[in-house]
């Protein structure tokens, strides 16, 4: 089930809202500019696939969101480098382009600072957020990760990452304590 937790940047422990029912976070995120939709993937894919073994099984629905330049994050827990991708996803940064991340297998927690506010996204299979051009964000595998996320961008220049220096993307809750 997809959560969205709404904070203010000044209470990053006591969220000002929680949904869980998809249309409330499509309205919510619609908002701030953000799309957010569930759909059905393709192919039942494992975490840990290979990147060229997941595209392929999804090609025709990774083509319909759009195309471009894709991106494949495949991970289980036993990943031998889990704890640096982990730590390399958290520094809050901006993508010179439009983000569009479709969650194909597990879960992930995406988190976007518009304004005054942080909102949480806890994606599951099936959620594609399409995140604005210049949005802060961070996002979180959890300790013992289990995700297959493809993004799209659409062009290689759309995908440069900025990061923005701001820390304070650590005081808010992690993927492992969302529940």
């Amino acid at each position: 089930m997809s959560i969205l937790s709404v904070y203010h940047q000044s209470t990053p422990d006591t969220p000002n809202k929680v949904l869980t029912h998809a249309d409330d976070i499509a309205a919510t995120l619609a908002e701030q500019g953000v799309h957010f939709e569930q759909r059905e993937p393709a192919a039942r894919i494992r975490p840990g696939t290979g990147t060229d073994e997941v595209i392929a099984a999804l090609r025709e629905q990774i083509d319909g969101l759009g195309g471009g330049v894709l991106e494949v994050l495949s991970i289980d827990p036993e990943h031998a480098q889990k704890d640096e991708i982990r730590a390399g996803l958290i520094d809050e940064r901006r993508h010179a382009g439009k983000d569009l991340r479709f969650f194909v297998s597990g879960r992930g927690l995406l988190n976007l600072r518009v304004g005054e506010y942080v909102y949480a996204l806890v994606g599951e299979r099936g959620d594609v957020i399409s995140v604005p051009a210049g949005t802060a964000q961070w996002f979180d595998i959890g300790e013992q990760p289990n995700l297959v996320l493809v993004r799209v961008f659409e062009s290689e220049a759309a995908s440069k990452v900025e990061l923005t220096g701001d820390e304070s993307s650590r005081a808010f809750p992690g993927l492992d304590d969302t529940f």
